[in-house]
């Protein structure tokens, strides 16, 4: 039998248990996935405390790459053997195998390894939809990135700086700095020791910045707020410090605008999707973007893995390993 981790209650990292799992053929329009690689991603986190609703019992986890084994009744579009990786869908991608619907499900070339493909595809797809489809943006723009040295942070650094933009990027250490400027980042802001927004104040000559993209919620919400220029765009995108309080219109002073994206809004037509994501495999495949691996758990060990995510003792991409 394959094992997965499977939670029956929300909570703390101990309601994550490795379990063997009782999986049959792929049923119609689904697809039999052996992992090689899972992705590890703060959105478990929601997921596992009950931030966001699941359906429990069940298993955790959005991102994976590997190989098709077995494809259900009326699926065309993949066959076995094919490479695949993913982002989104049901959650259940902590397993060593598993069944899952065909949309969510990308194609991946050759060249780029499971572990990169399991660790890209939902921050990068993050870091395109946030550059793309949220806000376009533009050469010689300059932004503030929190969590600069964050898997998503990482990728958009480099993302950034192959657009032409200028990226001031907030961290939460000295040693997190020097991995964001190796990565892009133009201009570091030590938020547990610095004023936000009178840094950006003076990295900018007084301009302040057009758009803002938090993932942090409530520990920088105000700060994000305080570094925009007038009818500049606060993108709220995470809440890897605890969720954002309610807030008054009148807090949006200077004409701002605030919005709320989330990445399976953006995915939900397939034909999206993929327009998304070779979009991404272009830009790891030519070497502007690369994926920074900096952790890779034992599957058995995912509860280890969310303490340290948690606890932010890591940097760039983490991944599950089967």
């Amino acid at each position: 039998m394959p094992k997965a981790i499977r939670i029956e209650r929300t909570g703390g990292p101990e309601v994550m248990q490795y379990v063997d799992l009782d999986l049959g053929p792929p049923g119609p329009g689904q697809v039999q996935v052996r992992h090689h690689a899972i992705g590890l991603n703060f959105i478990d986190v929601y997921y596992r405390t009950g931030l966001y609703p699941m359906s429990l019992p069940g298993g955790a986890g959005l991102e994976g790459a590997g190989e098709v084994l077995a494809v259900g009744e009326g699926v065309t579009e993949l066959a076995p053997g094919d490479r695949v990786a993913y982002a989104g869908g049901p959650p259940g991608a902590y397993a060593e195998v598993r069944n899952m619907p065909v949309k969510p499900l990308v194609r991946i070339p050759e060249s780029i390894g499971y572990d990169t493909a399991a660790a890209m595809m939902l921050k990068g797809l993050t870091v395109q939809y946030l550059f793309h489809r949220t806000y376009k943006l533009q050469a010689g723009e300059t932004i503030l990135f929190h969590a600069a040295a964050g898997g998503v942070g990482l990728i958009a650094m480099q993302w950034a700086k192959a657009l032409g933009a200028n990226v001031i990027g907030t961290v939460g250490s000295p040693g997190k700095a020097e991995i964001a400027k190796r990565h892009g980042c133009d201009h570091v802001i030590l938020y547990r020791e610095e004023n936000v927004p009178e840094r950006v104040r003076e990295i900018t000559g007084g301009r302040m910045v057009p758009v803002v993209y938090d993932g942090v919620g409530k520990d920088t919400f105000q700060a994000s707020l305080d570094s925009l220029a007038p009818f500049g765009l606060m993108v709220s995108f995470g809440n890897a410090s605890g969720p954002v309080p309610p807030v008054p219109l009148t807090a949006l002073k200077g004409s701002l605008f605030i919005t709320r994206p989330g990445l399976m809004n953006h995915t939900a037509e397939r034909a999206t999707l993929l327009e998304m994501a070779g979009d991404l495999i272009r830009m790891v495949s030519s070497g502007k973007v690369k994926i920074d691996v900096e952790r890779r758990y034992a599957l058995a060990d995912a509860a280890q893995a969310h303490r340290d995510l948690e606890a932010r003792r890591t940097a760039g991409s983490s991944i599950l390993l089967p």
